[in-house]
């Protein structure tokens, strides 16, 4: 169960990013860096976790015209990150190229390919802050769509809220990969986050990885956490 638990790296200087990692490593599959810590820090933390060994998701959700997503990827792809991200609401064509140019990228380079996925809906809006965003269909009819899209794209997988995965494997099949944050332990607060569950039910609900970020670094023994939280994920 380890290996499907992604930890947020919510820190905002290399150092502590590292300590994290040097910390975690042997007991998680790997780490998120997102837009606070690789804007502090740059590609170079990336660089870093790698060689300390550590498998890395590049949480950045690009989001711009095709051209400019597809050379982001690339460039991604050549960081050696694991996985990494777009925004499904960028469009088929961002996407499809996108998928194009990481695919020839990596056999460019005789590497493996990172699993590239597509963000649908953050799991901190509600139905009413979609709809205050133009969004009229409910929460998880957009997820829906917006994943048989980017499957449709050559998407390796989307990310969602724990409460749409059946719904995307349903819709899109076993194989279409699903990673969803918006995981919190019983006794954790949901914080920002609206459609949660907790690890134990997001596993049995079929997700393939888990993004849990303040569940484990806030926890007073973090290295506990993990292991409570990798014995939660087992079927019952």
């Amino acid at each position: 169960m380890k290996d499907k638990i992604i930890v947020a790296l919510d820190v905002d200087t290399r150092d502590k990013a590292v300590e994290w990692v040097k910390r975690l490593k042997s007991d998680v599959g790997c780490f998120k860096v997102g837009k606070q810590l690789f804007t502090s820090t740059g590609p170079e933390v990336v660089r870093k976790i790698k060689s300390e060994g550590a498998g890395i998701f590049l949480d950045l959700k690009f989001h711009d015209i095709p051209n400019t997503v597809a050379a982001a990827s690339i460039e991604a792809v050549r960081l050696g990150v694991d996985m990494f991200n777009v925004h499904a609401l960028g469009g088929y064509e961002m996407m499809a190229r996108s998928a194009d140019a990481v695919r020839d990228e990596a056999e460019r380079l005789a590497i493996k390919k990172p699993v590239f996925i597509a963000v649908t809906v953050l799991t901190s809006m509600s139905d009413e802050s979609l709809r205050e965003a133009g969004i009229l269909t409910p929460a998880a009819d957009e997820v829906r769509r917006l994943a048989l899209l980017a499957k449709r794209a050559g998407m390796d997988g989307v990310v969602a809220s724990p409460r749409e995965i059946r719904l995307i494997k349903e819709a899109c099949g076993g194989d279409f990969i699903v990673v969803t944050p918006g995981v919190r332990t019983s006794l954790s607060a949901s914080d920002d986050q609206v459609r949660v569950m907790t690890p134990g039910e997001a596993s049995r609900a079929g997700a393939d990885y888990l993004v849990i970020g303040r569940p484990i670094t806030k926890a007073a023994d973090p290295v506990a956490a993990v292991k409570a939280i990798s014995e939660a994920m087992c079927p019952e």
